[in-house]
């Protein structure tokens, strides 16, 4: 199965917005946080991925302060639009100090810059212009609030969005990083789709309350980092060294002792991933999207072999046994913080 239909029904119509189940995630290919990026690399990974069936591509303004969308809409420019899904997001500034402050940062220049948190009407509306523009398209398949904005009603947000719905700008609504509760109060004022919230086999904590709210209310959980941020391809051993501006350098995952221990529990789980003559990765993601509620895998990439290589875990079939031989071990993993 490659697809997933995530369906919104209303009583004049039902329509379908058709997802890969891997999903490009372009965050790294803005280079933002992630130590910089190759234009080139990006783009063809984006193209070739597409070519072996990851039509949909998650970006947002943010993410290398509108590099990452102007790459999206330079890689899908020959190909059809509705060949493409475009996922993106509103409601983090770089360029406004309104709304909650969330960060300290530096643009992919060195430059000192300070995130916000801010959805107000007129700054969705404003975030919608720019990014219809850098994405070089006249409608967007699915437009989430990246984060929560406690300045801004919650009714407002989804109201602008509602609106540019109506224009025929945005096709479906969703939510980045909400709890069951603020999706509730969302629902009052537009019909949402999904909610975009990290997960992986490390970070399980919406299975304790929004998995069975996106379950019992019908709402796709597009699932961001499943790999942890190359925590759990295998790859990254106690010593490493990452960049000045890699974000990663400052999670408590990759301390050394957290690496040993992922690493003992990715090392239990080989013989699976030999057997079905995968990689560590492939294998994680496989078993990430058949997790109750879980529909899509946002994958990142910084080139096409990476690209090529999420993709084709599309391909791989898990058995019941076989994904609870996985959970098994990965149950016993505890990590330190």
């Amino acid at each position: 199965m490659r697809y997933r239909n995530i369906t919104l029904s209303s009583q004049k119509t039902e329509e379908t917005l058709k997802l890969s189940i891997v999903t490009f995630g372009a965050w790294a290919a803005g280079g933002w946080m992630w130590g910089g990026t190759e234009r080139k690399d990006a783009v063809d990974a984006i193209r070739q991925s597409h070519d072996v069936g990851v039509t949909s591509i998650d970006t947002a303004p943010i993410y290398g302060q509108g590099t990452s969308e102007e790459i999206v809409g330079e890689a899908i420019k020959d190909i059809p639009r509705d060949k493409v899904q475009i996922l993106t997001k509103f409601g983090m500034r770089w360029d406004l100090a309104k709304g909650d402050f969330a960060m300290h940062s530096k643009n992919n220049n060195g430059q000192a810059i300070d995130i916000y948190k801010y959805a107000s009407k007129e700054s969705i509306i404003q975030e919608c212009e720019n990014s219809l523009r850098r994405l070089g398209t006249d409608y967007i398949d699915l437009y989430q609030i990246h984060w929560p904005d406690s300045t801004t009603p919650i009714g407002e947000s989804m109201e602008a969005v509602a609106q540019l719905i109506e224009q025929g700008k945005v096709r479906f609504a969703g939510v980045c990083n909400y709890n069951a509760q603020q999706m509730q109060e969302a629902e009052q004022y537009v019909s949402l789709v999904s909610n975009q919230v990290p997960y992986s086999m490390v970070k399980r904590d919406i299975e304790t309350e929004t998995v069975s709210y996106c379950l019992e209310n019908k709402k796709a959980i597009l699932a961001y980092s499943p790999l942890e941020r190359g925590l759990l391809t295998g790859k990254m051993k106690p010593g490493h060294t990452f960049s000045p501006d890699d974000h990663r350098a400052n999670l408590h995952f990759f301390k050394d002792i957290n690496l040993d221990r992922v690493n003992a529990f990715l090392k239990k789980i080989t013989p699976l991933a030999h057997d079905k003559n995968v990689s560590l990765g492939q294998l994680v993601l496989r078993w990430t999207v058949e997790q109750p509620g879980i529909t899509i895998a946002l994958v990142g990439a910084r080139n096409a072999k990476q690209a090529l290589q999420n993709a084709a875990a599309m391909n791989i079939k898990l058995n019941e046994t076989e994904i609870n031989f996985i959970t098994g071990h990965l149950n016993q993993l505890e990590l330190v913080k």
